[in-house]
């Protein structure tokens, strides 16, 4: 797969124009070869921080594999964008893809999954020399052709809600519609551990009998993956986690499929053996301050000081998925069931922060402990890859959000 832009083609779709000397560029788009790329794409990659200008920014390390992050989807791409001038050659843009089976959300009460092979972008990167060229919107397009050949009826994105450059190119270049607004929720891990109740238990769910109940407990949400034995049964995956009132178990045996009165249930994904997280621009003052929190956390415990790791050297997380509860007591559930994977990843010491996801009016949210100062609105964006003449049957683009306030994160894709 290649695709041709010539250097003239760049500025006519843009504002901004190729110097005289680099007429002769000549862009290709294809697929990433990794004897043939790495290192470039490592070095692209290295300059790429996320953040606002002036502000503190968040530098993402792959840890040697481009890849990583699609790595564990069944069907994935990576493209590269690639300038030729003469005998020189530079990669100066990169994007990400894979697809996948998920649920679209069923209106009707009776768990009954809709499925849709849907695609999604992550990773797309251009060389700050290289922008507003149109070499981001040439990457999104190529990587829809190949979702379309490969039998995706849409593609989505997920992004910073504060991130206006990566909006508009979406938005307004390449036909993407605002989807969904679900909230990232970011706990730090402390030194200190969590206490968790004396009247709750904590049971470990077999990803065999997780499955099952995923699948009766996300039937009618939106992007639950159809193959979510794979994610389950997954090295990354620490396992699937239920807290339940200790009077419960006298009259309940999970082996037998059904499900308590009342209960909390999520699973913990390892994503810091995939890539890892550095925070970086923040002032001296602040880092001291970070630093004394942790410091009185360690030789102190017992005080519970709510304490900063160390997120300015190289960290990782752990990501909670699939995470719901019911009963009058599910909130209650859900809190010390998060307590529990805190102390997970307290005695994780790559471990710094517990992360979520959640529909924004996913009752769940709420249960959650989260720091707002860490946590932010994301925004998915979709597009509808049938969309012809201005008409398309049973779009599920244009469904509204309060059809289904549910979502299923997959941890593939964070």
């Amino acid at each position: 797969m290649s695709l041709k832009i010539t250097a003239e083609n760049l500025a006519a779709n843009d504002q901004d124009h190729l110097p005289t000397e680099d007429k002769k560029t000549v862009v290709i788009v294809r697929q990433y070869d990794e004897e043939r790329d790495k290192l470039a794409v490592e070095e692209l990659e290295g300059q790429c921080d996320f953040g606002q200008r002036g502000q503190p920014s968040l530098f993402t390390d792959l840890m040697g594999d481009p890849i990583s992050r699609i790595r564990n989807l069944p069907l994935h791409v990576m493209l590269v964008a690639e300038a030729e001038c003469g005998k020189d050659r530079e990669i100066v843009g990169i994007i990400r893809g894979s697809i996948k089976t998920v649920t679209r959300g069923n209106k009707g009460s009776t768990p009954c999954p809709a499925y849709v092979k849907i695609a999604y972008i992550l990773g797309l990167r251009v060389s700050s020399q290289h922008r507003r060229l149109g070499i981001g919107t040439k990457l999104v397009e190529e990587l829809e052709e190949w979702s379309r050949s490969n039998g995706a009826k849409y593609t989505y994105m997920a992004t910073d809600s504060n991130n206006q450059a990566s909006i508009k190119l979406f938005t307004s270049k390449c036909n993407y519609v605002k989807f969904r607004t679900p909230s990232v929720l970011v706990q730090p891990v402390h030194a200190h551990y969590k206490p968790i109740a004396s009247d709750i238990a904590i049971v470990r769910v077999s990803p065999q009998l997780s499955e099952s109940f995923y699948r009766r407990i996300f039937a009618n949400s939106e992007f639950f993956p159809k193959d979510i034995n794979h994610i389950l049964n997954n090295n990354l995956s620490f396992g699937t986690f239920m807290a339940v009132p200790k009077k419960t178990l006298l009259n309940w045996d999970p082996k037998s499929g059904s499900f308590p009165s009342t209960f909390a249930i999520l699973s913990v994904w390892n994503t810091k053996d995939i890539y890892k997280l550095q925070v970086r621009g923040i002032s001296p003052l602040k880092y001291a301050c970070c630093l004394g929190t942790r410091v009185l956390d360690s030789w102190m415990p017992w005080l519970r000081v709510p304490s900063i790791p160390n997120i300015f050297k190289s960290f990782g997380f752990y990501l909670l998925y699939g995470i719901h509860m019911e009963g009058k007591e599910g909130p209650r559930l859900m809190k010390n069931l998060c307590a529990f994977a805190h102390n997970m990843g307290r005695n994780d010491r790559e471990c710094s922060l517990l992360v979520a996801e959640v529909g924004v009016d996913d009752p769940v949210k709420e249960a959650i402990p989260r720091w707002n100062k860490f946590s932010w609105g994301d925004l998915w964006c979709m597009k509808n890859l049938e969309f012809k003449n201005g008409e398309s049957e049973d779009n599920w683009v244009e469904s509204p959000v309060s059809s289904c306030s549910v979502i299923f994160v997959d941890p593939r894709d964070f």
